[in-house]
């Protein structure tokens, strides 16, 4: 049997990623997934970096979201391409403040981040990361999709379990031939329960049962550092740490 422990959408909340590490580390995953969106918005994206980085490389997969894109590099026609009327001034300033409180080393690290890595477990199953869907960090699985849109996107892949985030609302999806595992977010969460979640995969002899876990963290002291940073829109993004639902 391999166990496989999921996260995404960190979004610089390095109290809500620490929480979620110890529990996963009960759980003694074989592996465990980082599927994007690491840096922007939260107030200590340094500090998330230098723990996933901390974490065993051989064991730890890590892409890229669309928003490392935009605090990386400032590509914000990749990274949003849906804006085609330009992107918010408050989007551009956190990406700028990210930019800048990571410093070179850590920029060079997360630009080298691939879009997708593949996990095969040990009963030969085959597990893709990425972070909206396959070959894709910005067209994602979003629960109102046109569902031969979502067969579309899945047959992109010939993984039998697909790890992602992006939607920011965790969701298990079972079409028989293909297992959508989207963990939500693990320190930026919008489904309303002010926790950060992730997911736990275990596959056995063909067998794949998902699970979603839910880890509480210091969300009032995280949302009040983002506040007291004082960018523009940071009321907003601290009232979505504080409710867990998108504040805008």
């Amino acid at each position: 049997m391999s166990r496989l422990a999921a996260i995404s959408d960190i979004h610089g909340n390095a109290t809500a990623l620490e929480a979620v590490l110890k529990e996963i580390a009960r759980e003694r995953p074989d592996a465990v997934l980082v599927a994007g969106d690491l840096v922007l918005n939260g107030p200590e994206p340094g500090l998330v970096v230098d723990v996933l980085r901390s974490l065993p490389a051989a064991t730890t997969l890590i892409v890229a979201g669309n928003t490392d894109i935009a605090a990386a590099d400032f590509d914000y026609s990749a990274a949003y391409p849906w804006m085609t009327d330009g992107v918010p001034d408050a989007i551009v300033a956190a990406a700028e403040w990210a930019h800048d409180a990571l410093g070179e080393e850590r920029l060079d690290w997360l630009r080298c981040l691939p879009s997708e890595r593949r996990w095969r477990a040990d009963d030969d199953t085959l597990v893709l990361t990425c972070h909206a869907s396959p070959g894709s960090q910005t067209a994602g699985f979003d629960q109102e999709l046109d569902p031969n849109v979502t067969i579309e996107r899945l047959a992109r892949t010939d993984a039998r379990v697909i790890v992602c985030g992006h939607t920011h609302v965790p969701e298990i999806r079972d079409l028989g031939w293909k297992l959508i595992v989207n963990d939500g977010s693990a320190g930026y969460i919008f489904d309303g329960d002010p926790t950060a979640s992730w997911a736990l995969i275990d596959l056995d002899d063909g067998e794949v049962r998902a699970e979603i876990r839910r880890t509480e963290f210091d969300a009032l002291s995280v949302a009040n550092a983002i506040s007291a940073r004082g960018l523009a829109g940071d009321v907003y993004r601290a009232a979505t740490v504080r409710t867990g639902k998108l504040v805008r």
